[in-house]
């Protein structure tokens, strides 16, 4: 069972509302499951930990409903979303690092934000990695454009370029976990 902490919760029912508007936040939360809905009524603690599912149907409700159900919308979303974060205290770890550098404080700072998840990354050279996952579920699917943008705006800040990645493995296959291959040039 993954979970995630409020703080990314939140962070993304801010930049909802940021975006689009309190109202559309108001027709997302309309539309989920009553469970899910009960969940968004209530106060979200930043340090609290909570089902990762919850987060996962508000995303799909939200690109339904203001990317006409473009999921990798979320991916540009993402990077413009972690570009924000990642101005503060976190630029430091990842402006000054080679790509090893900055993949070993990335996997530590999935785990500071997922219960549940594992991340394992491998070199294939020095300009080439295959990061995997494993924890989430076939559910899960919509990780994976955030996480693609969250690593392509992490090597970006390190200072590499013409960053391209691929899915190696995808989670709604059901194989366990999920797989990116990662290509950049420089540093």
């Amino acid at each position: 069972m993954v979970e995630i902490k409020g703080a990314v919760i939140n962070g993304s029912i801010n930049a909802v509302k940021k975006r689009n508007g309190v109202q559309v936040y108001n027709d997302i939360i309309s539309q989920l499951d009553e469970q899910t809905r009960q969940f968004y009524e209530k106060p979200i603690s930043v340090t609290g930990w909570y089902l990762y599912d919850f987060l996962i149907k508000f995303l799909e409700a939200e690109i339904k409903l203001t990317a006409t159900g473009d999921e990798n919308e979320l991916q540009r979303r993402s990077e413009e979303l972690f570009e924000k974060q990642l101005k503060g205290i976190y630029k430091i770890f990842f402006e000054l690092g080679s790509p090893e550098v900055v993949f070993d404080h990335f996997s530590t700072l999935i785990m500071a934000y997922f219960k549940g998840v594992l991340v394992k990354v491998k070199f294939d050279g020095p300009d080439k990695a295959i990061i995997t996952y494993t924890g989430f579920e076939k559910q899960h699917r919509l990780v994976q454009p955030s996480l693609l943008g969250f690593l392509k705006k992490v090597l970006e800040i390190s200072g590499v370029k013409d960053i391209h990645a691929k899915h190696l493995t995808l989670i709604e296959k059901g194989k366990g976990y999920l797989e990116f291959e990662l290509t950049w040039k420089g540093k």
